[in-house]
């Protein structure tokens, strides 16, 4: 698999053959792909290493310091950006330069053709439909329309099912820590609590199957689908899912017919050709305001339809996929992660006194609540169990019914 590295020379990549290597290996690899001794690193997942000025400041970053641990039990697994800074000085390996031309191998039609990247729309997509449970789909955009009136962006990570025929079914969304701006979403990614949230999904027979996000009130005034800064970050976000159904969704305002403003949800795929550009890094990635954010640049020519250029229009990305809703099996009803007012165990409380009628697995049937539990019972038994018992509606054993009840008591 390949991870990629971030440090202040740029984005880089390791290659690695064993997916459960640990700290240590890690370091070896690195060391020997990027030519910089281990005694030299210094790796996190937290991006705010490379803001960091001081050894001291540097120290605090510990979350990949143990040499013996797997890094697949840190959430680390194909396309991870993990986070490296250095101190002085180091020789970067340049580009295999290959003789062509009159000084050098000739090249035929063919060695032309095959070195051409075309750009062209894809007309299907892997993805025969998204549905979204209706509940958890309300959740996600009432936020956004009543607390954030649409000011600012808000993402999350779509889980549910796909079936044979590539339909996926949305069943809860998880928002992780982020920062959001007027035009631009900082996902501030959290591994120990995606490990949580991955326990959960695996307890109710779910994973991961896309991206959600909005967009500005600026942003429905431009002409353009989806920015440039967008189609980077789906693309990425498609890459590194590892399913060709992945989707990308857009909610964002529209007005109606009488003038008034409409919430509206659009389903997307990136183009297959769209994830590999971003894969290969041709896309450049820094966006300044310069750049007209409807179209993608790219770091040398690509071809679309007859004509070199480094420039593509966004839309050629993006392929439509049909939209549908459904009343899954969660409820959505439990304070949601991550936003502006932290969850607390009195929400808790609160949440299994009123739902005192009901028999407790439809008590704790919300992924949300199920999150907040995590935090103090065991991700490898505990939560799937938990989990297991939701997805199934079977009776939660005494135990765990006691186990919880007195966790909501703690408030």
């Amino acid at each position: 698999m390949m991870i990629r590295i971030r440090s202040r020379d740029g984005l880089e990549r390791v290659t690695i053959d064993n997916p459960n290597i640990t700290i240590s290996q890690l370091k070896t690899l690195i060391e020997t792909q990027l030519r910089l001794p281990i005694s030299n690193q210094t790796l996190s997942l937290n991006q705010n290493l490379l803001l960091s000025k001081t050894l001291d400041d540097k120290s605090r970053f510990t979350d990949l310091s143990n040499p013996t641990t797997p890094i697949s039990s840190l959430g680390i697994t194909h396309g991870t950006v993990i986070y490296l800074s250095y101190e002085g000085e180091r020789s970067i390996a340049g580009p295999m330069v290959n003789p062509a031309g009159s000084f050098g191998r000739k090249m035929t039609m063919d060695d032309l053709i095959a070195k051409q990247m075309r750009v062209s729309r894809q007309e299907t997509p892997h993805c025969e439909s998204v549905s979204f449970d209706r509940d958890g789909a309300n959740a996600f955009q009432h936020y956004v329309n009543d607390s954030l009136a649409f000011a600012v962006k808000r993402g999350g990570f779509m889980y549910g099912t796909v079936s044979e025929e590539g339909k996926i079914e949305v069943d809860f969304i998880y928002e992780p820590p982020q920062q959001g701006m007027e035009d631009n979403l900082i996902l501030l990614r959290d591994p120990e609590e995606e490990i949580r949230v991955e326990a959960i999904a695996l307890g109710l027979g779910m994973r991961r199957v896309g991206f959600i996000f909005t967009q500005t009130i600026s942003q429905t005034k431009k002409d353009y689908t989806m920015s440039n800064s967008e189609v980077l970050q789906a693309a990425e976000l498609h890459g590194e899912s590892g399913i060709k159904e992945w989707v990308t969704a857009i909610v964002k305002l529209e007005v109606n017919e009488e003038g008034g403003a409409d919430v509206h949800f659009e389903a997307f795929q990136m183009s297959d050709i769209c994830v590999r550009l971003f894969k290969e890094e041709w896309f450049e990635t820094e966006c300044g305001e310069e750049f007209d954010p409807k179209l993608s640049r790219m770091k040398k020519d690509v071809v679309v339809g007859v004509k070199d250029t480094k420039e593509v229009d966004n839309d050629f990305f993006l392929v439509v996929v049909k939209i549908l809703d459904h009343q899954g099996p969660l409820s959505s009803t439990f304070p949601i992660e991550n936003r502006n007012t932290p969850v607390t165990m009195r929400a808790l409380k609160t949440h299994l006194d009123r739902a005192k009628s009901l028999p407790f697995v439809n008590r704790i049937s919300d992924f949300h609540l199920l999150l907040l539990l995590a935090r103090f019972l065991d991700t490898n038994s505990d939560i799937p169990a938990l989990a297991g018992c939701v997805q199934a509606k079977a009776t939660v054993p005494e135990g765990y019914q006691l186990l919880i009840e007195s966790i909501a008591d703690t408030s």
